[in-house]
């Protein structure tokens, strides 16, 4: 009885491990975008709020305040020109009404160090711990 043996020249591959990794990444994309539509903003659920007569945002922190000290030596607080004292009495207001109050100090690099450093003294004396000065960093300057 002669053995027929089958030379098979052309392999194949089995593609059944691919299709599977396919689908498990469609299955994780699929769920992934799932999730990104669940974080919307709580007005798409369907409830009446309540109305009060103060509607003001209990958690939002109030932004930086900027002050700026120019070359002249003249500093404003947002825009607003003021001097050391009302500056003071301003930031005092400012840091009643929230503890955590942010300071940003901008001095022109042309102005006098000692007006600078009578702002920072002023925040100081105010009792603000959250003081930022802010400065270019000189290897982007061109």
């Amino acid at each position: 009885m002669p053995l027929k043996i089958q030379r098979d020249d052309q392999t194949s591959i089995n593609l059944t491990p691919m299709i599977d990794i396919v689908f498990l990444l469609i299955i994780f994309f699929m769920v992934s975008s799932r999730f990104t539509q669940l974080n919307q903003p709580e007005r798409d659920i369907s409830i009446q709020v309540p109305a009060v007569s103060d509607g003001t945002a209990l958690t939002q922190a109030p932004r930086n305040r900027v002050i700026n000290v120019f070359e002249n030596g003249s500093v404003t607080l947002d825009d607003q020109t003021v001097t050391i004292e009302e500056l003071e009495t301003q930031l005092a207001g400012a840091k009643a009404q929230y503890k955590k109050l942010g300071v940003v100090v901008r001095g022109d690099a042309n102005c006098s160090y000692q007006k600078v450093a009578s702002v920072i003294a002023t925040c100081r004396k105010v009792d603000i711990r959250n003081l930022n000065i802010s400065v270019q960093d000189s290897t982007m300057i061109r």
